[in-house]
Parts: C-alpha cells; sequence; structure tokens
C-alpha cells in the first residue's frame, strides 16, 4: 500500500483498518475456496520450534484452552474456512464452548442474539446488523450457523466505529464522559498494551508523514483507537469465560494477536493466569516456518495465496 505524505485523519484510520487486516473494515472480497477439507489443505506449524503440526494436535490444544484467539487474514477464503473447521470441531467435543467475533460490533449484539434465537430470519438479521459479503464472509457466517445448530452464543466483540473515531479524535477523555449506556459499547484500556505489538504498529504507520512523530502525533491518536478495539475485544472474551464458557473462541484480526498483541496482553490483564492459545493465519506458503513466524504464536497455518 502506498503511504501518502499528509492524510486527513478519517482517511489515515481507514488506510490503517485495511493494512492492519485487524479492525472491523471491509475486506476484499475473494473467490470462492476450492471445495477441499481445509484440514487438510493448510500447512499447520508449531509457533515454538517451527515443527509440523497435525490437525489432532491442535484441536486438543484449543480443546484444552480458556481462550482461543484465531488471528485471521480477513478475505482469504481457505483461511477463513479453517477458521470454521476448527470451530466446528471444538462444538462436536465440548457443549461449553462460546464464539466471539471481532466483524461484529456491540451494538449490533441484540440482532444477532435475535436471529440465534430464531427471534428473526437471516435476512432480517444481514438488514438489521448491516451484514454485507465484505465484512460478513462465508467462513464468518459457517461459524455462527454451526453455533446457531449447537445453540451456543456468538458474541459481538468490537467497538462500533463511531467511539473508535472518537478515541482518535477527542481522546478517551472524551468517552469517559458519555453516557452509561454509551459506554456499555466499549471499553477504556486502563494500561496501553507495549512492547512489540506498541512497536510495530509504530513502525507500521511510520511512513505516513507527520503522524511518524509519536510525542502526542497521529500515530499515538491511532494507536488509541487501535487499543480501544483491544481492550473492548478482551473485555468481550474475559466476560464470556466469566459466564462459564470455554473455550472462547475470538476471531480476530492477526494483528491483534501476533507476538503477543494488544489483545492477547489486555485479556491476560483483565484475567490473570487465562490460559490463552493463539493461532496467526497467514496467506504464506513453503515447506517450512520462517525464521520470522517463530513466536509469533502457539500454532502458525499457512493457507497459501488467497485466490484473486
Amino acid at each position: 500500500m502506498r503511504q501518502p505524505r499528509r492524510v486527513p485523519g478519517l482517511f489515515i484510520l481507514i488506510a490503517v483498518s485495511g493494512l492492519l487486516g485487524a479492525c472491523a473494515g471491509t475486506p476484499k472480497r475473494t473467490a470462492e475456496a476450492a471445495p477441499v477439507d481445509p484440514r487438510h489443505a493448510v500447512a499447520l506449524y508449531r509457533g515454538d520450534t517451527g515443527q509440523r503440526a497435525d490437525w489432532e494436535e491442535l484441536v486438543s490444544a484449543a480443546a484444552n484452552a480458556d481462550a482461543v484467539m484465531i488471528g485471521e487474514t480477513h478475505g482469504h477464503a481457505l483461511g477463513l474456512a479453517f477458521a470454521a473447521a476448527l470451530w466446528e470441531d471444538l462444538l462436536a467435543r465440548t457443549d461449553r464452548a462460546a464464539l466471539s467475533l471481532e466483524f461484529i460490533e456491540r451494538d449490533s449484539q441484540v440482532h444477532l442474539d435475535d436471529y440465534l434465537a430464531g427471534l428473526i430470519d437471516e435476512e432480517q438479521f444481514r438488514k438489521a446488523s448491516g451484514r454485507t459479503p465484505g465484512n460478513y464472509p462465508d467462513g464468518h457466517r459457517a461459524m455462527v450457523e454451526a453455533a446457531k445448530r449447537a445453540g451456543r452464543p456468538v458474541i459481538a466483540s468490537n467497538a462500533p466505529r463511531r467511539y473508535v473515531r472518537l478515541a482518535r479524535t477527542s481522546g478517551y477523555e472524551r468517552l469517559a464522559a458519555l453516557t452509561p449506556e454509551q459506554r456499555r459499547l466499549y471499553v477504556i484500556p486502563a494500561e496501553m498494551p507495549s512492547g512489540r505489538y506498541r512497536e510495530e504498529f509504530f513502525k507500521l504507520m511510520s511512513g505516513m508523514g507527520d503522524a511518524s512523530h509519536s510525542g502526542g502525533g497521529m500515530v499515538e491518536a491511532i494507536f488509541r483507537s487501535q487499543s480501544l478495539w483491544d481492550a473492548t475485544m478482551a473485555d468481550a472474551v474475559a466476560g464470556a469465560l466469566a459466564e462459564g464458557n470455554r473455550p472462547v473462541v475470538q476471531v480476530i484480526g492477526r494483528f491483534h494477536t501476533d507476538f503477543e498483541g494488544g489483545t492477547v496482553q489486555l485479556l491476560r490483564r483483565a484475567r490473570p493466569g487465562v490460559g490463552v492459545l493463539t493461532l496467526s493465519v497467514s496467506d504464506s506458503t513453503g515447506p517450512s516456518l520462517a525464521d520470522t513466524d517463530l513466536g509469533r504464536a502457539d500454532f502458525v497455518v499457512y493457507a497459501g495465496r488467497a485466490a484473486e
């Protein structure tokens, strides 16, 4: 993506959403995945050793976790089919699992609950919640339908974009001053994510002209927005765990979770001792795990290039 010298704030936020593949924006629509079993069509690696892993090893590890963070590449059909297959196999092993989706914002939870309860049909759900082929791809739909059949909850986990925008333009103080009903739709982080996650974010944004100045500059403002997403999604997972669900499967853009990303950090702070399993599903290929992917997640999934 070409990065201009000066970009109005709103367009920066939109650019970051697409660039990170990690926010509740609209991914590029890709062709349908080939009719193959995604369980066997991807390459699985252990993120700590780089050794190949098999499907049973992955499912067992996920079933024994408190939270499973599936870090996806938005719009990658095979990667999304892989996530849906893992969710289906977890549902076959436990009746306590819950699904949490980044792409559906908290103010659509009532529409999602109405659909799961059979009070509205799918067309009504799509219309009420603004679902399109872009923000509700086939893989996500398959996961929701599997949860519906199994009678398991699905959580709309993200902060609505209007509040994320406000975090960038006016800061957390403005968000803290809103009404209790508004504050129910987002979570302000008590402490910002740090470490490699923050460093990679600032490195990614460093080419955006004045935004590269971190001292109170544009990147700091955008990082506030990113961290509001992280805190809200971490809160959604922590809340589902508190209600007795296990594992809670959060489907999320992988920038939020790779290398102990912001959502993982804030979940650990919200629920000390939580057992988190991270997956990073990318469009990479190759006969072995790249050195740059060591430590990226507990399991790294190479799903190959997406169809154009």
